[in-house]
């Protein structure tokens, strides 16, 4: 998710990994609390992996899909959700907002999304449409918690709970995702297809099927996040094209309108400053040792 200005005071706490601390494959975590006098305004943009949202302690959030044109918009009140890799033109606004974000692979959002991946691709669903009264008891069981280090043992308990439940993907699925995300997206599927030993139909087939997306769609996906992320960091168009594996940068150009409907341009002016993985928001970042909230 990419955030229009909701960067600048914005608490951003990440768990610190250690001795005891269970960690879940394929999932990243991070707390945010927003400041009384600010509020919460992204934007969703395409990203290789399924974000998962658990609100706790603040109003509901407005989860409004462009259909078209901006008059036509659906709008949604959830108190957590899940958005899709490449979820369409969507907007996402709160108030005094607080949540634990969780980050999934698509291989870990197969084990433990209880829907369809494919369903999940475009989507944006609040989380009751996928853990039921479980995604809500958890969300309560957050509200409750007195410090973020009780909030993501939590929610790393809940995780390793559901993780058992669902199915696996194949390893020459894993591996081929693992690869994809290695490379930067700088991959050919005949490549792919022959390390595993399938046929190109067959990959194409068990990728998608399992992974919501095709392996081409997968790799353009892991290549325009880190186009992404560079670009919003300030980096110039050329020197991006260069870096992320792009042809060259009208490459680049095709791939931001098709994943954003702008230029690069517009979407280095997109402020991401909440993404806990970018370096901008070290001044905001804490990591979890004791029992502050």
């Amino acid at each position: 998710m990419h955030s229009d200005g909701a960067g600048e005071g914005w608490d951003i706490v990440r768990p610190v990994r250690g001795a005891g601390t269970p960690a879940v494959d394929g999932v990243r975590m991070a707390g945010y609390r927003c400041p009384e006098s600010g509020g919460l305004d992204m934007r969703v943009f395409p990203q290789p992996f399924l974000t998962v949202v658990l609100g706790f302690g603040g109003p509901p959030l407005s989860v409004e899909r462009e259909h078209g044109s901006a008059e036509s918009v659906d709008r949604r009140a959830v108190g957590s959700l899940v958005a899709g890799p490449a979820p369409g033109p969507t907007r996402i606004r709160g108030a005094s907002f607080a949540c634990v974000e969780l980050r999934l692979s698509p291989v870990a959002a197969y084990s433990l999304l209880d829907a369809a991946p494919v369903d999940l691709h475009t989507a944006v669903a609040g989380l009751e449409d996928l853990w039921g009264g479980h995604g809500r008891r958890l969300s309560e069981r957050l509200a409750g918690a007195g410090t973020w280090p009780e909030r993501f043992a939590l929610v790393e308990g809940f995780l390793a709970g559901w993780s058992g439940r669902g199915p696996t993907a194949d390893a020459e699925v894993v591996a081929c995702w693992s690869h994809i995300v290695a490379r930067r997206g700088r991959v050919r599927v005949a490549d792919l297809a022959a390390a595993t030993g399938w046929s190109r139909t067959r990959l194409w087939s068990r990728f998608t099927a399992q992974l919501g997306l095709t392996p081409k769609r997968a790799a353009m996906l892991v290549r325009f996040h880190c186009a992404a992320r560079r670009l919003t960091a300030g980096a110039d168009a050329a020197q991006t094209a260069l870096a992320c594996g792009y042809v060259d940068q009208s490459h680049l150009h095709r791939d931001v309108r098709a994943f954003t409907g702008g230029t690069p341009g517009d979407l280095a002016r997109t402020v991401s400053s909440i993404d806990p993985d970018d370096a901008t928001t070290e001044r905001n970042r804490q990591q979890v040792k004791g029992t502050a909230p």
